[in-house]
This record gives C-alpha cells, structure tokens and sequence, in this order.
C-alpha cells in the first residue's frame, strides 16, 4: 500500500474515485487555491483507492483550516478499512499540518451527512467506522448540526413592523453587538472559544476576522434591528454569499431581547435581502441542541436537507467534555 499526495491537478479524477458531496467544488477549489495537490492524499493499492483525505482553506496561500474530506472503501472489510484510515489520517496529518503545531492547531474535521444516516444501516456503519478513526486518533465529537435551505417560490412571512433595519456601520459596529450575543448561546463552536479561555469579546472577533471579510457579496446586506421607538438594538443578522453559496452567515438576539420572538422578525430580514437578489438557494445551519433557532428556521420555510458533524483534536490534557 502506497500513501502519497496527488502529484497535481491532473490526478483530481483518481482522488474522485471514491465519492462525496463535495466532488463537484473540488476542481474550482484548486483553481482557485482554497486546496492544494499537496493536501490531496490516498492510500493506493496498485491503481486502487482505498482511502483518500484532504484539507480546505478559504482563501490561496492561507494556512489548512479545515479537514474536510475523509473517505474509505466501502467495499473493505471492517477492521482493515479502519486500520488504512488511521494510517492515512496520522501520515497525511504530519505532513500537511505545519510542523511542531500542537495538536489543538489541527484543523476541525467537518462532515455532511444524510439527514437520516442514522436510520440506514449501510450509512450508519461506514460514518461509525470513520468516527472511530478520528476517535482514535484522539479526536472527540463537538457538535452535530442541522443544515437547512430556502427555496425559491418558499413564501417570506410578511414583516410584523415591530423592528426597524439599517445597516451595520463597520466592524466596532457588529463585533459589540456580537459580544453580549455570546452570553447564554446554545451555539457549540462559540461555548468552546469561551470554554477555551477567549473572552466574550475575543471570541466575537475571532468569529468575524475569520469569516465575514471573506464574504464577496455587499456588506450593505448586513441588517442589525432595532426599536422604533428608541433605536435600542434588539439583534442582527448576515446575509451574505460565501465561496459556495448565499446563507443566512450568522444572526442574533441581544440577552435583554430574547423570549419575545425577535428571532422570527430578523430572520425574516435576512431572507427577504437574500430572495430580492433571485438566488438559487439560500442556505443555513444550526446546533442541533439549538431547538429555538432551529424552530425559527423552519417557521420561515427553511427544511432541512442534511446534518452535519464537527470533530476537534483537543489538546493534551484538555478536557473532554
């Protein structure tokens, strides 16, 4: 057996023999820089792919911030298809993350899933063998989460008048706002940037320094609301187009707001913005332990069309919970 990364963009056809998702954005990707061949690693028998891997960054000549792609042969038995994962994981690990990084540096793995793979034997058993590679290699579960979609022709619930809309000013704007959001989320990925020691503040701009700047679509789409009355602010809300798609990128109630239906009305916003410019599709995610916003979504005609599944390397003596 032979473990190596793909040579170049021309050995993108033999990584896409075993299959995902995601096959489809893999070529632009390339093109584009967010993957390199190098990050692109299978385990070969002969010509056979028997396992494959690989890392995803959001813009070209930046860092690997996710690993995103981890596939075995279904076709293996049990035991040997997980003893080749684990090889290529740890192989390819050591390679692609920069040297001396401790293990806390190793990008998150991400994975979409059947909204029912736990229902179907057959999906269930490959997802639990892959979860048991990342398992032993020290990784644990963070969160699994709903991923929902709008689409065309989906009714917008009239807004109720009850808040009024502007647009965010800059970014001291929208990271203050940010911050008293963190206290109290059911947000999984914001309890661990607090668990891990960030303060409200420092995880509210560690959130947007990584993601928001590299949003292409206007930032005039940035809605936070407000009181009529008084121009109090209650929340805001993200539309925007990432590389891939338009979503509903983040939104939020101010604590001294919640439990008064705001989320429905600011939801409500960010899809209208979103549906005025005749997207394909709007997208969106949520915790799956977030049952209110999650109920939001579906009372604004999201449904949900798959899961999705977060593990994270902690670091060594780290707990686990």
């Amino acid at each position: 057996m032979i473990l190596r990364p793909l040579s170049g963009p021309e050995e993108l056809a033999l990584f896409c023999r075993l299959r995902y998702v995601l096959d489809h954005e893999l070529e632009d990707d390339l093109a584009t820089g967010r993957r390199l061949p190098a990050w692109m690693w299978v385990a070969l028998r002969g010509d056979r792919v028997l396992a494959r891997i690989a890392w995803w960054t959001n813009k070209e000549g930046g860092d690997p911030l996710a690993l995103d792609f981890f596939d075995l042969d279904p076709t293996l038995p049990e035991p040997e298809r997980a003893e080749i994962g684990l090889r290529l994981l740890e192989t390819a690990t050591a390679a692609v993350v920069p040297a001396g990084a401790e293990r806390a540096a190793r990008p998150e793995f991400g994975r979409f899933l059947p909204a029912d793979w736990r229902e179907v034997p057959e999906t269930r058993e490959q997802l639990e063998t892959l979860f048991g590679v990342l398992e032993r290699s020290g990784a644990r579960p963070l969160v699994e989460r709903l991923r929902l979609e709008w689409r065309p022709g989906t009714p917008v619930p009239e807004p109720k008048g009850r808040l009024a809309f502007r647009p965010v000013r800059d970014r001291e704007d929208l990271v203050a706002l940010m911050t008293p959001v963190m206290e109290g989320t059911l947000d999984a990925h914001s309890q661990a940037d607090l668990a891990s020691g960030l303060s409200a503040r420092e995880a509210a701009e560690k959130h947007y320094d990584e993601e928001f700047p590299h949003y292409a679509s206007p930032r005039e789409w940035w809605q936070v609301a407000e009181l009529p009355e008084t121009g109090e602010p209650v929340g805001f809300v993200i539309p925007a187009r990432n590389n891939y798609h338009h979503t509903i990128a983040y939104i939020g109630v101010l604590p001294t707001h919640r439990g008064k239906g705001y989320i429905d009305d600011i939801l409500v916003e960010g899809t209208r913005i979103l549906a005025g410019q005749n997207v394909p599709r709007i997208r969106a995610a949520t915790d799956l332990g977030n049952v209110p916003m999650a109920n939001a979504f579906a009372r604004a005609g999201y449904v949900t069309f798959e899961r999705a599944i977060n593990f994270v390397w902690d670091a060594p003596g780290a707990a686990g919970s």
